[in-house]
């Protein structure tokens, strides 16, 4: 029987599986803390307490746990300041499906009201970024509310918040917990009126294509065998890509501004398109719903045809709904639809994306090195990215396998997420390979969490690509016409700065050192960073350049030139044009 409440739910934890909770002590989280201290940390069977230096960085690491494992992972800030800094990455953890639990302590509960010192109303505070959010009043309310926080953390795929104040965290515990006892996910089955509708256009239709994401990751097999059986390409959203990708035969690449091409030209061409699993958000890269008839299957009845003009929406599992249509519908053995997108989709390879994979110019282009890193990660590694130019240049370059995982803020865009949850894919994988793919404006948020992978001797891998800009910011100004400003920094030496805290830190600025660099720092047994100094004025050219894009970039190059107050104008308008120059041949 637990002593107080905070016993209690630390013990509700444990029996939910938790074996870690990441965060900073404070005043009134200290119940919690000793709680968790008198468990005997997970070498006894207990909870370790994860010091993090940010409470933000506790939320992107505990999401990062909890989409890996599939398992319940927690985080907790004390009252105020503390559980505030959990939000941005709780809204991430929460529009990527994560389940995580989140322990939010509070003022002294008679204090509650009364404008005391960092009071704020958490129960309000995260109701967005949560399925659940509640206050526990009393002891005998604590386990009940608990218990409901980890079945809508599971149950509900993501966030979960208790809201304990601190001084009712160290009363007397009241009532026995409910036992936890974990129920496996069920399998929508489609309405089968929905499935014969779907059937009927699929066979009136002569070009199909299909565009898959996250929602497939349980799916694979029957979404290949559905394409074989159309013999219909098949596009993918990133979120989709590390499940689709390796060994698809009908694969054609991403849309949207990190795809190729290929996809954006069988969307459209098609006559029928499929979205399967996927929110995909981006409409302007969809094809006019009165041209292209366009049908949607997902597990989440809220999602269909919220992106696009949907003509044929089927609620249900993925698999089952591809496996109930195929049995409806004869095989097709007409590869002409399919082998022209994937003639499209070699050229783009060939071209816009390869360009600069073999450069051996300095700077150093950012493709160059990504290249080099993919090549030498291990076939299971782990890889975050963050959110801008590194999320783009993970999203092209990392070639995924059957057991690599890809990680990034995909839905929230946060900045500064890939350290932190390389500390939380660590942390859960003691023995396996991460490897963070940080910018150098992402990197610089959160910096302080070097601190932490190097307090715990964490085997992470962080390659910073240092350009000393916000690149993604810096491609949108210039395609929307505006001259790009207020983006670039000073050059900061991160090798140095991690060496000082223990890491193997290696500062690369010649090609030629980065496969010895990124080979040494693979095979140290602690924290290594690979600071690479990367080209400023290379860009993320998108596979289908639109006119209005090629309109805003011709004005803010025009304008950098003849801005008075620009200085280096011209200069930078030839330096850009030197660094991209390539790209053109895939355009």
């Amino acid at each position: 029987m637990a002593d107080n409440v905070a016993e209690q739910l630390i013990q509700q934890l444990q029996d939910a599986g938790v074996t870690r909770i990441y965060g900073i002590v404070g005043d009134s989280l200290n119940p919690i803390v000793d709680a968790v201290r008198r468990t005997g940390g997970s070498a006894e069977g207990g909870i370790d307490w994860i010091h993090v230096r940010n409470e933000e960085a506790a939320a992107f690491a505990a999401a990062s746990e909890a989409q890996l494992t599939g398992n319940l992972a927690v985080c907790a800030g004390s009252c105020g300041p503390g559980n505030l800094h959990l939000i941005n990455g709780l809204y991430d953890a929460h529009r990527s499906g994560a389940p995580v639990l989140a322990i939010a302590s509070h003022i002294p509960t008679v204090e509650i009201g009364s404008g005391y010192f960092q009071e704020t109303h958490p129960e309000r505070l995260f109701t967005e970024c949560s399925n659940y959010c509640e206050l526990v009043s009393t002891p005998e309310q604590s386990p009940r509310v608990v218990n409901s926080a980890i079945r809508h953390a599971t149950g509900g795929c993501g966030v979960a918040v208790v809201v304990l104040p601190g001084d009712l965290a160290a009363d007397k515990a009241a009532g026995a917990a409910p036992p936890f006892v974990p129920a496996r996910r069920g399998r929508i089955a489609p309405h089968p009126v929905d499935v014969e509708k779907l059937a009927a256009a699929i066979a009136e239709a002569e070009k199909i294509t299909l565009f898959v994401g996250d929602g497939a990751r349980d799916a694979r097999e029957q979404v290949l065998a559905f394409a074989g059986h159309l013999q219909a390409p098949m596009g993918h959203t990133l979120r989709g890509k590390p499940w689709i990708q390796y060994d698809n035969p009908f694969d054609v690449g991403m849309s949207g501004l990190l795809g190729y091409g290929a996809t954006d030209w069988a969307m459209k061409e098609a006559d029928l398109l499929i979205l399967v699993g996927t929110d995909f958000p981006y409409a302007q890269f969809f094809p006019d719903g009165e041209h292209v008839a366009i049908a949607q299957i997902d597990a989440d009845a809220t999602r269909l045809g919220r992106r696009a003009a949907v003509r044929h929406p089927v609620h249900g599992d993925v698999g089952r709904t591809l496996a109930a249509l195929q049995e409806l519908l004869p095989a097709r053995t007409d590869r002409t639809f399919l082998d022209s997108a994937l003639a499209r989709h070699r050229r783009a390879l060939e071209d816009a994306v390869a360009a600069y994979t073999d450069s051996d110019d300095a700077p150093i282009h950012p493709e160059r090195a990504m290249t080099a890193i993919d090549r030498a990660a291990a076939s299971a590694a782990v890889f975050t990215a963050d959110t801008g130019m590194g999320n783009v240049w993970q999203a092209r370059y990392v070639t995924p396998t059957r057991d690599r995982r890809l990680l990034g803020s995909y839905v929230h865009g946060s900045m500064a997420n890939a350290l932190p949850q390389a500390i939380g894919a660590q942390f859960a994988h003691p023995d396996r390979q991460v490897i963070a793919i940080a910018g150098d404006g992402g990197l610089s948020m959160l910096l302080g969490e070097l601190i932490t992978a190097a307090a715990y001797r964490l085997p992470i891998n962080v390659f910073v690509f240092n350009n000393s800009t916000l690149g993604l910011v810096k491609l949108e100004m210039l395609v929307n016409g505006y001259p790009d400003f207020g983006v670039d920094v000073p050059m900061v030496d991160f090798a140095a700065l991690a060496g000082s805290l223990g890491f193997l830190a290696q500062r690369v600025t010649d090609p030629a050192d980065l496969d010895a660099a990124i080979t040494t720092a693979l095979a140290h047994p602690g924290p290594a960073l690979v600071d690479i100094v990367t080209d400023p004025n290379a860009l993320s050219v998108p596979g289908t350049v639109t006119a209005q894009q090629v309109t805003g970039f011709g004005l803010s190059m025009a304008k950098l030139v003849l801005g008075a107050e620009q200085t280096g104008g011209l200069r930078q308008v030839v330096d850009t044009a030197k660094s991209n120059l390539k790209h053109l041949r895939g355009l």
